[in-house]
């Protein structure tokens, strides 16, 4: 990528990585005498370098919607479910959205062919014995590669405002618990979750089966939470999902106390009383308001299952 394709992202990384290694070495140089600091100050550095790669890589598609896709390296192109990734991530395209994927083989292949070079971010991880970057990622300005999974998965959700998975293994299921831990810890804004089955698939059916039976009966999770994922089997129906989580949200922001929700479409009055009503959590203090475009209203900063209920709500408002 040359200095004028990335408007001074480059030059700006180096200033940033210049500071940012003077304030980490300074804090090294703090810590006591006798301990061995070295490796801790080349784990640190490294994990500055990927995140600034990745930021840089990214930099140029920033204002494109973004839908990541997780599933398994080891989907074969003759399965359906690498069909059905492949047939999503062009559909997407040709709505404009980008597809960010892990950069390897199966359902990140498919996704990548389907999007097409054009429209497709990779983030790859470097393993002794895999995965070398698919062909259909343009490795010379649209992907990264990683050594620590914890970066990778911070640049594979950081930007994307979508996200699907596909079955997969422990590196599937690693990043989608840690992406429905953001969401419910309101580490990353609110975003649709789609997991995607093949017609008659039980994958996903039997680990809802784990969720509901082992997880949410015992107590460590409420019935309500399981709204922050749904659960598809046609490329039309995961598309579906990503729409209607737009229909009329658009961002979600904090402003000290107040939660902010920009509209496409304002409420009525029975609509906004109705919904005080459902969602007395955020109408304590202030109260539900509509400001022109801007739904306000109380928010402690931990109702994000709440959250995403009322953002369903809202997407259920019709002029």
């Amino acid at each position: 990528m040359t200095s004028s394709q990335s408007g001074g992202v480059d030059d700006d990384t180096t200033g940033v990585r210049s500071a940012l290694l003077a304030a980490l070495q300074r804090r090294m140089d703090s810590i006591t005498a006798g301990e061995s600091t070295t490796n801790d100050l080349q784990v640190a550095l490294t994990v500055l370098d990927e995140l600034l790669e990745a930021a840089r890589v990214f930099s140029p598609w920033r204002e494109q919607p973004k839908l990541t896709i997780f599933g398994s390296a080891r989907t074969k192109p003759s399965h359906v479910l690498y069909e059905m990734a492949e047939q999503l991530s062009r559909e997407m395209a040709t709505r404009g959205w980008i597809t960010v994927s892990g950069a390897g083989p199966g359902i990140m292949e498919a996704s990548a062919k389907g999007a097409g070079i054009g429209h497709t971010l990779g983030v790859n991880i470097d393993l002794p014995f895999e995965q070398n970057a698919n062909p259909y990622i343009d490795a010379e300005s649209r992907l990264v590669a990683m050594k620590y999974f914890f970066t990778r998965k911070v640049a594979l959700t950081r930007e994307s405002i979508a996200f699907v998975v596909f079955p997969g293994g422990l590196g599937t299921l690693d990043e989608l618990f840690e992406l429905l831990t953001l969401m419910h810890t309101g580490k990353s804004k609110p975003a649709p979750v789609v997991l995607v089955e093949e017609p008659g698939g039980s994958y996903w059916n039997q680990w809802l089966v784990f969720m509901r039976d082992a997880v949410m009966d015992s107590g460590y999770l409420d019935q309500k939470d399981a709204c922050l994922f749904s659960l598809c089997q046609s490329v039309p129906s995961v598309i579906g999902e990503i729409e209607r989580f737009y229909t009329n949200y658009q961002s979600f922001t904090l402003d000290g106390a107040r939660g902010l929700i920009q509209l496409r479409t304002r409420p009525t009055p029975l609509q906004l009383e109705k919904t005080a009503e459902m969602f007395p959590m955020f109408n304590r203090v202030e109260g539900i308001k509509c400001d022109g475009s801007s739904l306000t209203f109380d928010f402690d900063g931990r109702n994000y299952v709440n959250l995403r209920l009322l953002i369903d709500e809202v997407n259920r408002w019709t002029p």
